[in-house]
């Protein structure tokens, strides 16, 4: 259940970090989305049986993925289509897949998305901006994105999914789709090096 939450997550960021990179409504409704589904993960996790919690988590899903926060936007889901080829050749569980992902492929995508970054420190991580540059806030992001995934108890390594080392990760970068709405414009062999930095 909580790695549905996270891909959950997963979606509205991936949405979020589309194009435009100007803050538009789409983008407001999706911090407050993003907002929620934090805070229903950790009441699930503190209550499993808190049905108003889930009931809000499986609200959040539907707008994650019902097209309303892509309106106005070219998504990225660059980090989904490299766990779909992940998964296509481990049989892993997708959300776990997402979180290890997720904070090292970000670290690749700075400075490019950094000002999209910062705002997602601000408006959904609540991270004090008191004397921090638009790259400390987004560096600010990422921190919090890695210590949340490590809160609700999701990998962080592929080891912890029991991914092996010698796993065809050239074969899984080869083979993943380049999206056109992310704010880096990725190399097969730029994802190449995300896969064995998440081993």
């Amino acid at each position: 259940m909580i790695s549905g939450a996270f891909d959950s997550l997963s979606h509205s960021i991936e949405t979020y970090l589309g194009s435009p990179r100007e803050v538009n409504l789409s983008d407001e409704i999706n911090e407050a989305t993003q907002r929620n589904i934090i805070r229903n993960i950790r009441a699930t996790l503190a209550d499993t049986q808190d049905i108003q919690a889930r009931s809000e988590l499986i609200w959040a899903a539907a707008m994650a993925e019902n097209g309303i926060l892509k309106i106005g936007k070219v998504t990225d889901f660059q980090c989904h289509m490299l766990e779909h080829q992940l998964g296509a050749y481990t049989d892993c569980n997708h959300g776990q897949g997402l979180a290890v992902l997720h904070p090292v492929l970000y670290r690749h995508m700075m400075p490019e998305a950094n000002k999209q970054f910062a705002r997602l420190a601000l408006e959904v991580w609540n991270v004090d901006p008191s004397e921090k540059s638009e790259e400390e806030l987004a560096d600010a992001f990422v921190d919090a994105l890695a210590l949340f995934i490590k809160e609700i108890g999701l990998p962080t390594t592929f080891a912890e999914m029991n991914i092996s080392s010698d796993t065809d990760f050239k074969a899984i970068a080869d083979t993943t789709v380049l999206t056109g709405g992310c704010a880096k414009k990725f190399s097969r062999d730029e994802l190449l090096e995300v896969l064995l930095e998440c081993r």
